[in-house]
């Protein structure tokens, strides 16, 4: 059994790898795909532990978790991470700056849990009890927790729809594996270096967002030094499955901005 990562790559242009988020797999990327292609060379893959990445655990670190992720990433890439997979690709950033081109962070947080000098995250114990749902029905607790990235969003019923069409279409996750994805949520916190980001940064968030408050991109934006905020104000924690057209934008400029080469 291979112990390698699960990724593929289509389109030409650039290089853009998709870091997907918690309990999900790099097929939650299908509808921004063709927005893409024709102008990025696009990698996405399966975190550890997840989709078909399933056989390989997931590291108890961050620092192993991003070094695992980037390592057979071609150099130049520009990551984009979302929830999870931003944690992931800040924690590049910070390892690596030289194997990348640009950072985009979308509906991500330096912190995801709430702290006495940080209000705009996920308290503790609601990631307690996802971690405790895990146990006896990881399914339901799977299900709750899209159904609370799409809250508040103009589009959540579409959205809702196709994240739960996408949760189980390359297999079922390792639930050892999300338990300890978990544990790397909740005891995360990388404020203190935001100001080490040395790469062009664009950070995207949703304004309805309940699961990384648009605070936390906002704070993202202020603390890096070379960052752009973009808000899509009635999207939810998934505007690149509510708001995909807006979103490809974002992402195309961006590019066009950190290499000029891009059509």
């Amino acid at each position: 059994m291979s112990m390698s990562l699960y990724m593929e790559t289509e389109g030409q242009g650039p290089d853009l790898l998709l870091l997907h988020g918690w309990g999900l797999h790099g097929g939650v990327w299908d509808t921004l795909m063709p927005r893409l292609t024709p102008h990025l060379r696009i990698t996405r893959l399966d975190l550890p532990g997840h989709g078909r990445s399933r056989a390989v655990a997931m590291p108890h670190s961050l620092t192993e978790l991003a070094l695992q992720t980037m390592a057979a990433v071609p150099p130049g890439t520009v990551v984009l991470g979302w929830s999870l997979g931003g944690l992931v690709a800040l924690e590049a950033a910070l390892r690596m700056p030289q194997r990348l081109r640009g950072l985009i962070l979308a509906d991500a947080t330096p912190r995801f849990t709430t702290g006495e000098d940080w209000s705009c995250a996920m308290p503790p114990e609601q990631l307690r009890e996802f971690a405790g749902g895990l146990a006896h029905d990881y399914q339901d607790t799977l299900q709750r927790f899209l159904s609370l990235q799409v809250r508040g969003d103009e589009s959540a019923r579409a959205a809702l729809r196709e994240l739960r069409e996408s949760l189980f279409a390359r297999g079922e996750p390792d639930t050892a594996s999300l338990a300890v994805g978990l544990e790397i949520l909740k005891d995360s916190d990388l404020r203190d270096r935001l100001r080490n980001v040395s790469l062009p940064t664009l950070v995207l968030a949703g304004g309805y967002d309940r699961l990384t408050p648009p605070g936390a991109s906002e704070y993202l934006a202020a603390h890096i030094p070379d960052a752009k905020l973009e808000v899509f104000p009635k999207a939810a924690h998934a505007p690149f499955i509510s708001h995909a057209d807006a979103f490809a934008a974002a992402v195309l400029k961006f590019m066009k901005h950190t290499d000029r080469a891009v059509a």
